[in-house]
């Protein structure tokens, strides 16, 4: 599995990957109105797919600056006493079920924090907290769990998410760790 920076032909093999994963995972909980443009959050730092051998993207990721009502920076930023600003928010992430169980998560992982490393900022996430195979792999790949909150998803809408950082010793140049 390769990851490469994501190109702007590459989104409607992301959106239908995409797809699949919301059919049967139910990720994102609520289904975008553009899902092309929902890849594409607001303050993006970049973005990666994962492919096998060239072929169409199988994977995702983004890392974004983290933006008004995101909870994991403020809870990364309350307890090491660094500014919120500080933090890079890694979204986005799924993997088609055909792919799955090859490392692609793992590496995609990786490479949004290599990326953060680059920008000179410590990457955080969060996951709904009922995302318990997300936050496996979290868990996993060594992250700390900062503590859950609640986020506004809609005027309508409040969600429980649980909230990640990275290790502080992960070498901003080395992989992430490989899941057991």
């Amino acid at each position: 599995m390769d990851i490469r920076p994501r190109e702007p032909h590459d989104l409607g093999a992301c959106v239908r990957v995409l797809a699949e994963v919301h059919h049967g995972d139910g990720y994102p909980a609520d289904w975008p109105g553009s899902p092309a443009r929902w890849l594409s959050p607001p303050a993006l730092l970049g973005a990666w797919v994962a492919v096998e051998r060239d072929g169409p993207p199988a994977g995702h990721i983004t890392l974004s600056r983290s933006g008004p009502g995101d909870a994991a920076p403020e809870l990364w930023s309350r307890r090491t006493g660094e500014p919120a600003r500080g933090a890079a928010v890694i979204g986005r992430l799924f993997v088609s079920p055909a792919a799955r169980g090859r490392g692609a998560g793992a590496l995609l992982m990786g490479r949004a924090v290599r990326a953060a490393g680059e920008h000179g900022l410590h990457p955080v996430l969060d996951v709904l907290d009922s995302d318990a195979a997300a936050a496996a792999l979290y868990e996993r790949l060594g992250w700390a769990l900062l503590g859950t909150a609640e986020q506004c998803w809609s005027p309508t809408r409040t969600v429980t998410v649980r909230c990640y950082a990275a290790p502080a010793d992960l070498p901003a140049d080395s992989p992430a760790p490989r899941p057991s």
